[in-house]
């Protein structure tokens, strides 16, 4: 599919937080219809109010949706989308999440699944999902807009579906991302190395602040 074809899919995002809310609003305002899933919708529909993204049950949302994205915790991920895994059943689920310990500070302490990954591990619990990792080797900001950095960023993609993979990649072009800034690793066993660079994140934060940025390969 050429970068510059928009296909307009139905999305369900899982999570409300920064992460789960940027890519809400960023991939609604590139035409997708969005359906966002948490698990106390009543509590988060009246933040919504106004915008066309929909806000409803986790369950709900995967129903609805031909690609599914988990934007929760990564420490948690497994544990809650487990107990989904016949409504995750023939959908494609994009993993951005990463999933490490945490610090007293919040911030990423060691890795949960050393010599794996959250997405590994998502694709052994979930055998008919498919499981694409994406979008997390850079702040939350830079996965919608990823022109807005003064060096171009580049996207690793690890799953073991082809189709899977170019929903996704199709779905990344929506949001401005070049096809020469992605870069497909392999199957979804590669996702650990993507991964691992959550450790890098306290020293990044400290080294620079609170702003946006990504891994890139310069080649």
């Amino acid at each position: 599919m050429s970068p510059t074809t928009r296909i307009h899919t139905t999305i369900a995002v899982l999570g409300a937080g920064r992460v789960g809310s940027n890519l809400a609003t960023g991939l609604s305002g590139a035409g997708h219809r969005i359906v966002l899933g948490v698990r106390q919708p009543d509590v988060t529909r009246g933040q919504w109010a106004g915008s066309p993204v929909t806000v409803t049950d986790t369950a709900a949302a995967i129903t609805a949706a031909e690609l599914v994205i988990n934007a929760t915790p990564g420490d948690t991920t497994l544990e809650r989308l487990s107990v989904l895994r016949d409504a995750l059943a023939g959908r494609v689920l994009l993993d951005v999440a990463n999933a490490t310990t945490r610090t007293p500070d919040g911030m990423p302490g060691g890795l949960l699944y050393e010599g794996s990954s959250l997405g590994a591990q998502l694709q052994a619990a979930l055998p008919h999902t498919r499981v694409v990792k994406s979008l997390n080797t850079m702040l939350f900001s830079v996965m919608t807009s990823p022109a807005a950095l003064a060096a171009a960023p580049t996207a690793f993609l690890s799953g073991d579906d082809i189709t899977a993979k170019t929903l996704v990649r199709d779905v990344l072009h929506s949001l401005g991302w070049a096809d020469r800034w992605l870069v497909d690793l392999g199957p979804i066993s590669t996702a650990r190395g993507p991964e691992a660079m959550a450790l890098m994140v306290p020293a990044l934060l400290g080294a620079f602040g609170f702003t946006p940025f990504a891994l890139s390969v310069a080649r």
